[in-house]
């Protein structure tokens, strides 16, 4: 059993005990280093159904149309997700296990023991004020090997989980929204 555990509200910052009161909730915060694990996280509201967003989360397939070009997830044993993350030396393999699968509300993968990086991916669902549409929070908790000199090394080596989610969060809202991803690539033959 893992000491940390960033899938839990506690693990994310958000335990009373270790808290001021009139401080906002862990959660809120974009980046913070809680017990060795690095966590990033993104809000953004998207005008869809809680259910149609969180069959994205389901299905590798649809995943992969918003992980863009660094990062892909492949169908794992069972009900387990391989999320495979190419860096300009090799791929990093990180097989993950469901831990929350709440229809409309959340979704919550693990990394199994043994994988090559431990990470934990939870998307929370919650609609919106005002009829707006659905909340999206998503947070990604690792622990990079090495520690902060890991975590530098990945980032300058083009791995960057904050940025990532922040691009993914944004395709899915483009893709829901209006039904394509927006790309700068140039469309024109010739």
């Amino acid at each position: 059993m893992r000491q940390h555990d960033p899938a839990h509200p506690q693990a994310m910052g958000q335990g009373e005990a270790e808290q001021d009161h009139d401080s906002a909730p862990g959660r809120t915060a974009r980046t913070l280093d809680f017990g060795g694990y690095q966590v990033v996280g993104r809000t953004v509201t998207i005008a869809a159904d809680p259910a149609l967003i969180h069959d994205h989360f389901r299905d590798p397939a649809r995943l992969n149309a918003i992980l863009g070009s660094h990062l892909r997830v492949e169908p794992g044993a069972g009900d387990h997700l391989v999320w495979v993350l190419a860096t300009s030396s090799r791929e990093i393999r990180v097989e993950t296990a469901p831990v929350h699968d709440r229809p409309g509300e959340m979704r919550a993968w693990r990394s199994v023991e043994g994988a090559e990086l431990d990470v934990e991916i939870k998307v929370q669902l919650r609609e919106a004020p005002a009829g707006r549409g659905t909340e999206v929070e998503a947070h990604v908790a690792y622990r990079p090997k090495w520690g902060l000199a890991g975590h530098l090394a990945a980032r300058l080596r083009g791995i960057d989980p904050k940025a990532q989610g922040r691009q993914a969060l944004k395709r899915l809202k483009m893709l829901l929204e209006t039904g394509e991803i927006a790309t700068a690539r140039n469309r024109r033959a010739g």
